[in-house]
């Protein structure tokens, strides 16, 4: 059977990870609204304290994706998968710079079966979660690929199946998994967040 010849985006990521300018140009204009709507939905968690709206987040992504370290992109789900994390980090930045370390508003972020869960703008929060998160790259790295598009780039299952190429059960079962692994691992410290595992 004969390869799948890549996509216009997986071209332009190639040659724009080999250093080509105008490449790049190119690739900003087709993701950019795709990289807006990650954005919108990372930042639909934060409450009035954060200092980021989408296209600053955007641009910062984007910089950090492309600079001066040609890197070899393999498809789309690899550069939305590293602009996602990407955008993670730079809001984990962002709560660390507003060093705000009193737990706000009393409200536990959820995480629901259908929808990406709702974070108020307590920066305590922010950085307990992606301290779980870190933990379950290395000891289950799919199922952290799964938090990443359903829950930070808020793709649905059946958008998530598409880009892992697996089936809705097997990101439905591996996102119950990461839920619970979650709970239990924020459970642990002082900062009890929690991550409903629903029905």
């Amino acid at each position: 059977m004969a390869a799948r010849n890549p996509g216009p985006v997986t071209q332009l990521l190639v040659a724009a990870g080999r250093g080509d300018a105008a490449a790049a140009d190119r690739l900003w204009s087709a993701v950019y609204d795709e990289l807006r709507r990650v954005a919108r939905c990372q930042l639909a968690r934060e409450g009035p304290g954060c200092t980021l709206d989408s296209t600053s987040l955007v641009h910062e992504a984007f910089l950090r994706l492309t600079g001066d370290e040609p890197i070899e992109w393999a498809n789309r789900r690899h550069f939305f998968g590293a602009a996602a994390r990407a955008m993670r980090r730079i809001r984990v930045d962002d709560a660390r710079k507003r060093g705000r370390f009193k737990r706000g508003g009393g409200q536990q972020p959820e995480l629901s079966n259908e929808e990406p869960p709702v974070f108020d703008d307590d920066p305590v929060e922010v950085l307990a979660v992606d301290e779980a998160l870190q933990n379950l790259e290395h000891t289950a790295p799919r199922q952290a690929e799964v938090v990443m598009l359903r829950y930070f780039a808020g793709l649905s299952v059946d958008e998530t199946a598409g880009a892992l190429d697996v089936s809705p059960r097997t990101v439905d079962y591996e996102w119950r998994f990461a839920r619970a692994w979650l709970h239990r691992e924020l459970s642990k410290g002082d900062t009890r967040t929690n991550w409903s595992t629903g029905p």
